[in-house]
């Protein structure tokens, strides 16, 4: 039986370096469901991999904790 991933691009505001990527990708990397987090600076963007549905404002808390903004 095949597992459905889900896959999700969040759009990040206020990273600058590789410390700000490391915070971002742990973060995500505890929210439950959450299975792979690719967090790429230059882009500015997160590409989250789960197993589940990950409620949007579930990530959003997750990256204002940080001092970081989720734009659209």
């Amino acid at each position: 039986m095949f597992s459905k991933k889900v896959k999700k691009v969040i759009n990040i505001e206020g990273m600058h370096c590789d410390h700000c990527v490391k915070k971002v990708t742990e973060a995500l990397e505890n929210i439950e469901g959450v299975s792979k987090v690719k967090v790429n600076l230059a882009k500015k963007e997160a590409i989250i991999t789960s197993e589940k549905e990950i409620d949007d404002q579930v990530i959003n808390a997750k990256i204002d904790e940080l001092g970081f903004k989720v734009v659209s």
